[in-house]
């Protein structure tokens, strides 16, 4: 298989000629694993849990984009290969463990191993992304990053109370500008950087691509059991819908009017 053949694996991207005030990047859309990592020495069950990729954030993403006509790039390899929100030399992009599951084959990758998941999984799926923020900025119009995941309502058995996370790195802008809409969501438990934050490394994609192309931008965490099924994710995009177009009209990325 070329490197060619791999990258064309390590996403897709969605309405790319959407001219919204925002583009949505959903790195852990899927839990698939190329054969020729053979499984990563995973049960049906690793393959499938949380570790592997974050359920329901990609239905959800792609809701968002129709309602903001935003372009969207979903991550197509599951984050135990590569985790595309981690840069190449941080030992989670490709983690030995998560949370309580082993990954056998990541335990004692070469620097070969590593370079080859660099080569055919982060770097195509970074290359595309930059392309597709240079398409968008070439419309000429302002827009937002929005990066979107979900998280385990448990971590080591330890219940998190809260609903939706806004997180954000040093531009606290999109988020700040949405948090103060969360009245609009009295019934939701809504916080910032939680249940994680810049501390835990989860913003890398945000710092590559929000902050050094100065974009507002935000990451979006929701707790899966809230993404269960297709009304779910619906009901869930609508949520967010109610805090992105007044916190997106009030950076100037949108009118006023429409919010």
């Amino acid at each position: 298989m070329t490197v060619a053949e791999t990258a064309e694996q390590a996403y897709d991207v969605m309405n790319a000629t959407g001219a919204g005030p925002a583009v949505i990047i959903c790195e852990h859309a899927s839990n698939h694993i190329p054969e020729r990592y053979h499984g990563l020495g995973l049960d049906d069950a690793a393959r499938t849990s949380h570790a592997a990729w974050d359920p329901g954030a990609e239905a959800v993403a792609r809701l968002l984009s129709k309602a903001l006509d935003a372009p969207l790039i979903a991550g197509r390899v599951s984050r135990l290969v590569y985790d595309c929100n981690r840069p190449p030399e941080a030992p989670s992009a490709m983690p030995a463990q998560s949370e309580t599951i082993a990954i056998p084959a990541n335990a004692a990758l070469s620097d070969d191993d590593r370079a080859e998941r660099v080569r055919t999984v982060y770097d195509p799926f970074t290359a595309a992304v930059t392309d597709l923020l240079a398409q968008r900025k070439a419309q000429g119009t302002p827009f937002a990053l929005i990066t979107m995941h979900s998280f385990t309502p448990l971590w080591f058995g330890t219940p998190r109370p809260v609903e939706i996370g806004i997180l954000h790195d040093d531009d606290s802008r999109l988020a700040d500008a949405m948090l103060a809409e969360t009245h609009r969501l009295s019934h939701r438990r809504i916080a910032r950087n939680d249940p994680y934050g810049p501390a835990d490394g989860v913003t890398h994609t945000l710092r590559l691509h929000g902050l050094q192309n100065d974009l507002p931008n935000v990451m979006i965490e929701l707790r899966n059991d809230l993404l269960t099924t297709p009304a779910d994710e619906r009901a869930m995009a609508q949520e967010l819908i109610t805090l992105l177009l007044p916190a997106l009209a009030h950076l100037g990325l949108r009118e006023q009017s429409d919010a």
